[in-house]
């Protein structure tokens, strides 16, 4: 018997693992459907798209979307300890201010900008030092680039042609603005929730138990109460039991399988699939947002990108000395800016990396190249996910519905131009060879449609599955604590409301943060 069951290893299931354990006779169980995070790319910063579509990577692909000529979109989501921590891009943004008093103002209380800040500040180690906005002594290390390339410092000389202004700290008074990105590394080692969280307490804790390996079957329930999980090691079925909570901390896409899976969702679809309904929660699986994105990729006519950087000299600079271009997250610099001039806050955030960022790294065009990738912060397409069949094993259907809603296409179009804008500036004028993708300058907004539909990717940012709120189609509630069950919670990205304006990893962090000080306040 355990006090706490935790299910799912990842960005949140970590924080919650040491903080939930912090008390030497509160026993807690952790439970990864993964393994360990042993592989050597997981902690090289540059190397982490070579974790796709690997063992560590649960190769999530959508369904067939319309707007996107019938395209399944690749989905990327941790399957190791750390989960997607482990295989991110490490990039340490929180947000816009304006998105935290959106879920407030939806009927969140204590979901403010001011509410969560402290716990945002209590997971971090700011290399620059503590003050209003950022913490100092935290378990999570955000740092400065070590390494940055040449063309990333060119991107902000070309924004400010443009007369945008620059930014030295996204996630402080303004997020508006073009600058380098914070990342969450040490020491030029990836700083994911399992070597931050995990790692320092692996041999001290004996009250806390972690089961690799560890694919949960379902929940089980007593009435309306979750006593405990079944879950599927080494070929073998184990029941484990929790005396105070369940805790649901599986991702986007596997939290909202696991609840359906129990019986615990929309009844009707339950029922098609031969699922007893033990709950009915219909929107269990609804509000599913993401980011989308497209690329301006180009070729560089002189000097060197992190295309070249796999090299002896510079594997001998990051082994020896953790420094060089090794120790680059491969997306170094945004710009949140507005596609409209009536807007109060960004709506799209410009990446900016100096490589071929094409196919998720899966293309490999050959020789230096750098990558313009607008990103649709807050877009008006909403998703659903459903289980394909009552089977563990089989991934659900995932239906993001990308730009089904028309305003998201358009602001799409107008992200797009400002990226070709900064393309062809004077800063980069004398590195620019040629187009990569598109293959030439597009002229009109029918070409730029078309490369959209054609090239559209998703940022890895999925949210919203398991709604907080208080209306008929919220799951859980403001304490994260699943609508009409006793003994169960949500904590995860699929909790948020609406999708936040920017990289979706610390949120993740500051929600188990909260989650954890809730749980132990009782």
């Amino acid at each position: 018997m355990f006090d706490y069951v935790i299910i799912g290893g990842g960005s949140a299931g970590c924080v919650l693992a040491n903080r939930l354990s912090e008390n030497a006779a509160t026993k807690v169980l952790l439970l990864e459907a993964g393994g360990p995070d042993k592989d050597k790319y997981i902690h090289i910063p540059t190397a982490f798209y070579k974790l796709f579509r690997t063992a560590l990577d649960w190769g999530y692909y959508t369904t067939a979307q319309e707007p996107l000529l019938g395209r399944r979109i690749f989905m990327p989501r941790g399957k190791v300890l750390g989960g997607s921590s482990s295989i991110n891009a490490m990039i340490y943004i929180r947000g816009n201010k304006e998105d935290y008093n959106e879920w407030a103002a939806l009927g969140n209380p204590g979901w403010s900008y001011n509410e969560v800040l402290p716990y945002f500040k209590k997971s971090e180690d700011q290399q620059r030092g503590e003050n209003e906005y950022h913490g100092k002594g935290g378990l999570l290390s955000v740092s400065d680039p070590i390494s940055p390339n040449f063309m990333s410092h060119l991107f902000l000389q070309a924004s400010q042609e443009m007369q945008y202004p620059l930014n030295a700290d996204f996630n402080a008074e303004k997020q508006e603005g073009f600058g380098m990105f914070q990342r969450t590394v040490k020491k030029g080692r990836r700083a994911s929730t399992a070597a931050a969280f995990l790692k320092p307490i692996l041999k001290k804790r004996t009250n806390l138990t972690i089961a690799t390996h560890a694919t949960v079957l379902k929940l089980e329930l007593e009435g309306k109460r979750v006593t405990g999980v079944t879950y599927e090691q080494n070929g073998q079925t184990h029941t484990a039991k929790a005396a105070k909570e369940v805790i649901l901390s599986a991702g986007t896409i596997n939290s909202p399988q696991v609840l359906m899976l129990s019986g615990i969702g929309p009844a009707a679809h339950l029922k098609e699939l031969g699922i007893e309904v033990k709950h009915d929660l219909p929107g269990v699986g609804e509000n599913l947002r993401d980011h989308p994105f497209v690329i301006i990729a180009a070729r560089l006519g002189k000097g060197k990108t992190l295309d070249s950087a796999e090299n002896w000299l510079n594997m001998l600079k990051y082994y020896v000395l953790r420094r060089g271009p090794l120790t680059s997250t491969i997306a170094e610099a945004c710009g949140f800016v507005k596609t409209k001039p009536e807007l109060n806050v960004p709506d799209m955030q410009v990446f900016f990396s100096p490589s071929f960022l094409v196919e998720h790294g899966f293309v490999r065009p050959g020789g230096d190249g750098f990558t313009l990738a607008p990103c649709l912060v807050k877009p008006k397409s909403v998703g659903e996910l459903r289980l394909k069949s009552a089977d563990p094993h089989e991934h659900p259907l995932i239906n993001p519905n990308y730009l089904a809603h028309e305003e998201d296409m358009n602001a799409m179009i107008e992200g797009y131009k400002i990226a070709a804008k900064l393309l062809h500036s004077k800063a980069f004028k004398p590195y620019f060879r040629n187009y990569y993708r598109p293959h030439d300058r597009l002229n009109s907004v029918s070409e730029i449609k078309e490369h959209i539909r054609f090239n559209m990717e998703a940022m890895y940012h999925p949210v919203g599955t398991c709604k907080m709120g208080n209306d008929r189609m919220a799951v859980v509630d403001h304490t994260l604590k699943v609508h009409g069950l006793e003994g169960l919670r949500v904590v995860d990205a699929s909790i948020m409301p609406t999708i936040i304006r920017g990289n979706t990893n610390a949120p993740t962090i500051m929600i188990a943060e909260k989650a954890a000080d809730m749980i132990l306040r009782g």
